[in-house]
């Protein structure tokens, strides 16, 4: 591990109260430098989104650790996640989940993503280029689904897509800011719980926002 992951970890992971050892040990393992344009290097280990082109952005460190903590992986869930960007937040889910799911609408950042990866030895990812509002249900349910762009309100296809017993982390509310929910399936009752304030890029689709939203 470089000194400048080392100091990520150590200031905005663990720093700002991420307890989950698997998490950590993920996010050590996981080099971001390796997922953001070569004009970005020198910023990838600030705890800030970066541009990764075509209007998207690579989440903050904290903000991947946070929502993948929420989750509460075992090891053992299927997990689809929506809006694969750079290929950052997948890597961490590969790196503690049995499968990951991963739908992108923008077809550049999707190929790109899965060279990466597969570049990088993850094979326990399946790449999905589509409409993420509306899930993937050719291989619903999932234990798990994690959202990283925000949505009006949750899309009723994701809550439909959620295993019982099963959890989905999203941010939802207007453009310019939002909170993260968590969406719980409990004997097919859903269970609403509102977090932490966050502003991400739009979810477009039939189930989020119109195309030609753009973040602010």
């Amino acid at each position: 591990m470089n000194e400048g992951l080392r100091r990520m970890i150590e200031r905005d992971i663990v720093g700002r109260g991420i307890r989950d050892p698997r998490v950590i040990a993920a996010m050590k393992k996981v080099d971001r430098a390796l997922f953001v344009p070569p004009e970005w290097r020198d910023s990838a280990y600030g705890d800030h989104p970066l541009s990764i082109g075509a209007g998207q952005t690579i989440s903050q460190p904290y903000m991947v650790a946070f929502m993948t903590e929420t989750l509460g992986l075992s090891g053992k869930e299927r997990v689809l996640e929506i809006g694969t960007g750079s290929g950052y937040q997948t890597a961490i889910l590969a790196e503690l989940a049995l499968e990951v799911y991963t739908v992108e609408r923008i077809e550049s950042l999707a190929t790109a993503a899965e060279d990466r990866l597969a570049a990088m030895g993850y094979s326990n990812i399946r790449f999905h280029i589509g409409d993420g509002s509306l899930g993937w249900e050719e291989h619903a349910p999932y234990d798990r689904i994690i959202v990283t762009a925000a949505a009006p309100a949750a899309p009723s296809s994701l809550i439909e897509q959620i295993a019982e017993g099963g959890r989905m982390v999203i941010p939802t509310g207007p453009q310019d800011g939002q909170v993260l929910e968590i969406i719980d399936r409990r004997e097919n009752v859903i269970l609403r719980k509102k977090s932490m304030g966050c502003i991400f890029v739009p979810l477009i689709g039939e189930e989020g926002f119109p195309d030609g939203a753009r973040s602010r």
